[in-house]
């Protein structure tokens, strides 16, 4: 607190004893303490009045509020740090994992049966489809150029 070491407090004793002489030097040491402690109690006291009248005017809650509020679960920024964490580690030379169905009991199971079924006949038609366009554009690359050359 006032950073004083053991040889700065054997200066002080001995210029103390000095001064005030051996036969008064007891009775300054009480008296220093008795003033010390009082204002260790003043400040406590104070310590205290100033956390009750917080307590009062509901500063604890108040700052809960604020500590909610302002966490990052309630902004979602733990899903942007987990959707950030994904991507760092997103790799794009490796294929994309497919994705898992989820498993439905009762009456719904039939209507997702069907709804799989449909999804991997329109994987199956996906690929036939993009070959369709790709041929085109392969033919019709080479023509235009004839196009050209044949209008020069």
């Amino acid at each position: 607190m006032l950073d004083i070491g053991w040889g700065e407090l054997l200066v002080i004793g001995v210029v103390a004893l000095i001064v005030v002489g051996p036969k008064d030097l007891p009775e300054m040491f009480r008296t220093l303490g008795r003033f010390t402690a009082k204002a260790r109690a003043m400040a406590r006291d104070f310590s205290r009045a100033m956390e009750a009248a917080a307590d009062e005017a509901g500063v604890k809650d108040v700052a809960k509020d604020l500590r909610n509020v302002t966490s990052p679960k309630s902004m979602g920024l733990d899903a942007l740090k987990d959707a950030a964490t994904k991507f760092e580690s997103w790799d794009p030379t490796r294929p994309a994992a497919p994705a898992k169905p989820t498993v439905t009991t009762g009456a719904g199971a039939a209507g997702a049966k069907e709804a799989a079924a449909a999804a991997v006949a329109a994987r199956a038609a996906a690929p036939a489809a993009d070959a369709a366009p790709v041929a085109e554009t392969a033919a019709e690359t080479p023509a235009a150029p004839q196009d050209k050359q044949d209008q020069a």
